[in-house]
């Protein structure tokens, strides 16, 4: 059934769970297969998730909403939920993302300082990792890891890799996380940036940091939530603002080895920086969406800075041999699509 087929299903759970009468609008998409309703009944007001089953499994969500609000931090509330059909309602948090308040001119910094003492309340908590989800083994980050040759360097030469290539990036990334030392691991919600952060006027401390988006939550390493926090692929942070919210963190972590520390966040940017070109590749060649394309010079600046870390240098000297200007432009290919 396709997302457009799923109407009548929308509308049916809306009327078993006394929300049949609500103006109902939709929201913009973002880069999954969610959509997301706006319900206004009165003065009641709330948010349908529609999660189609065989594309977005809605369980993990549900999950990882009650952990989060177990743990005294603000998600959405679940008032409604129908795990088979893939619908819920949801607590609407408003229209203040973090983005958006910067955008209209908002002081960053407060905001930023909230992120950060969101995660390390989060990252301190006893029962973080108290819960039923993946690890963020090698076997995942491997597995994100090779969308770059499989998507992005494709994008980038107009053909495949080499297979021997491939085989030596793989190599190389297995080295640095395995050269990485033992941590200990706790919740990490893989998405965790401005836009996916709202700022609730009703709530005091770490409870005014709304988090949206944990779906995809996993047991890992603490370091990467806060480099999606500074390293953001979507909008440029000073590096002022970076260093001193990464100290902000620390300070609070003291049970924390800043030399362990500081390897994995290297290694954990690299990580994610090079996912995340290949994804936003991936978005645009398999799906079509051209949107998140513009964001690729930036990530890739990123993953340059965080490759000249020792700890990095196996995959460093795999660029050096395989893609010696990663900073050059886009083909013509791709940028005509924006």
């Amino acid at each position: 059934m396709s997302t457009d087929d799923r109407t009548p299903l929308r509308e049916q759970f809306l009327i078993d769970h006394g929300w049949g009468a609500a103006d109902v609008e939709a929201l913009p998409a973002d880069a999954s297969f969610r959509r997301y309703f706006r319900l206004t009944d009165g003065d009641r007001r709330a948010l349908l998730m529609d999660s189609p089953p065989d594309k977005e499994d809605i369980r993990p969500y549900a999950k990882i909403d009650k952990h989060l609000i177990g743990l005294g931090l603000s998600a959405p509330r679940i008032e409604a939920l129908d795990e088979r059909g893939g619908f819920a309602v949801i607590e609407d948090f408003g229209n203040d993302t973090f983005n958006r308040l910067i955008a209209n001119g908002v002081d960053e910094q407060p905001l930023y300082a909230l992120a950060v003492d969101t995660l390390a309340t989060l990252h301190k908590h006893p029962d973080a990792a108290n819960v039923q989800i993946p690890a963020y083994d090698l076997e995942l980050l491997m597995r994100e890891v090779v969308e770059f040759t499989d998507w992005y360097y494709p994008a980038r030469f107009g053909a495949p890799i080499e297979d021997n290539a491939r085989a030596q990036f793989v190599t190389a990334w297995e080295t640095v996380i395995g050269n990485l030392p033992d941590a200990p691991q706790t919740l990490v919600l893989r998405d965790f940036h401005v836009d996916n952060l709202m700022r609730l006027g009703n709530r005091d401390g770490v409870t005014a940091c709304g988090i949206l988006d944990f779906q995809d939550a996993v047991l890992g390493h603490a370091a990467y939530d806060l480099v999606s926090l500074l390293e953001d692929a979507r909008r440029d942070i000073s590096d002022h603002m970076a260093v001193t919210m990464r100290a902000r963190y620390q300070d609070q972590m003291p049970h924390l080895s800043n030399t362990d520390f500081d390897a994995w966040y290297a290694v954990l940017g690299a990580q994610r920086h090079t996912k995340v070109a290949g994804r936003f590749a991936r978005i645009l060649l398999r799906d079509g969406n051209p949107s998140y394309l513009k964001h690729i010079p930036r990530v890739m600046r990123l993953l340059v800075r965080q490759l000249n870390d020792p700890a990095l240098a196996p995959v460093k000297d795999w660029f050096d041999a395989h893609l010696p200007d990663p900073l050059g432009p886009l083909p013509d290919s791709l940028t005509d699509a924006l």
